[in-house]
């Protein structure tokens, strides 16, 4: 029942998208600079960010050196996100860092700029469906982290340095994730060296995320396929006074054992989405509360009359200059 319920869901939002119109409404070229600024104003406060961001590219493209060009660069880079359009806006924020490196706002491109590439690569599957993210390729994710610390570095006063030391969290729990993710297949298919390195690796580098437990558990293990006993015991000591109340440690001090796999082998819809849905239920997956979501399939069907927005857009307005108020 929750195959065919996802599968006619992605089946009729790929229909509705083929059959929508692709034609885009001219914006007039009789248009002032200023005009143009209040009517993409007016877009935005109606949610309508693609007619938006057509605005501002119009406005940029004629007034490049107007009162209005550089707000209008931060607005599209605000306008492409929230049309999710991730990766225009990303190169939207670059290009306005670049272009303006002492803009006293510069701060929000760099915020949107990570933000931008946290949801890169979130695409029509996962936008729909609950995916557990952390077991995907952890690029986008990894590019997102660094591009928040780069904000940090430069601008630890900013208004959105609370929030991105937030969403650096959350990423490097989704990367520890994904490190014990690679672990769990080497230790699947008995390949222990390399479970044992990548748990090491979690154990050193990512302390304080929620897999060093089962890091250590998966260390213990290894070592022991290995007949490695004091390298075990010294991963078991570890584990002891780190997590005295371990599920992995038992009444008496003794391990009792990390994992059974039996999901070795994947399931259905796994090999039909090739890997993109492992077929867990909806509440088995956690949703992590700094990866933005998409719109209910209702709401998309129904061009937002009806069902959930959701929350896949999630952006801070862009702050304005005196100039463009």
């Amino acid at each position: 029942m929750l195959l065919s319920k996802r599968f006619f869901i992605l089946a009729l939002v790929t229909f509705l998208t083929a059959c929508a119109s692709s034609e885009k409404e001219k914006v007039p070229e009789n248009l002032s600079e200023a005009e143009l600024y209040r009517q993409s104003q007016q877009s935005l406060e109606n949610s309508n960010y693609s007619q938006a961001v057509d605005k501002l590219r119009a406005l940029e493209s004629r007034y490049p050196f107007g009162p209005f060009a550089e707000q209008a660069q931060l607005d599209l880079v605000y306008a492409y996100y929230k049309n999710m359009e991730p990766e225009a806006a990303r190169a939207s924020a670059e290009r306005f860092i670049r272009l303006h490196p002492q803009h006293p706002n510069v701060d929000y491109a760099y915020y949107m700029r990570g933000l931008a590439s946290n949801t890169a690569d979130l695409g029509l599957i996962e936008r729909y469906v609950p995916v557990d993210m952390s077991k995907r390729d952890p690029g986008q994710a990894r590019q997102s982290f660094n591009e928040f610390s780069e904000l940090l570095q430069r601008f630890p006063d900013s208004p959105y340095a609370s929030d991105a030391r937030q969403r650096m969290i959350a990423l490097r729990n989704r990367l520890s994730y994904y490190e014990l993710h690679v672990a769990n297949y080497y230790m699947k298919r008995k390949a222990y060296v390399a479970a044992i390195n990548r748990g090491r690796y979690i154990v050193e580098h990512m302390q304080g995320t929620p897999v060093v437990e089962d890091a250590l558990g998966m260390m213990v293990e290894g070592y022991q396929h290995l007949n490695l006993e004091q390298p075990s015991n010294e991963a078991l000591e570890v584990l002891k006074t780190n997590f005295p109340d371990s599920k992995l440690i038992g009444e008496n001090g003794e391990f009792t054992g990390y994992k059974v796999y039996a999901d070795v082998d994947p399931s259905v819809w796994n090999i039909i989405t090739f890997g993109l849905v492992d077929g867990k239920p909806a509440d088995e997956i956690k949703p992590d509360p700094y990866t933005p979501r998409s719109r209910s399939w209702l709401n998309v069907i129904t061009f937002g009359l009806l069902g959930d927005s959701g929350n896949e857009a999630t952006a801070p307005k862009p702050p304005e200059q005196s100039s463009a108020q």
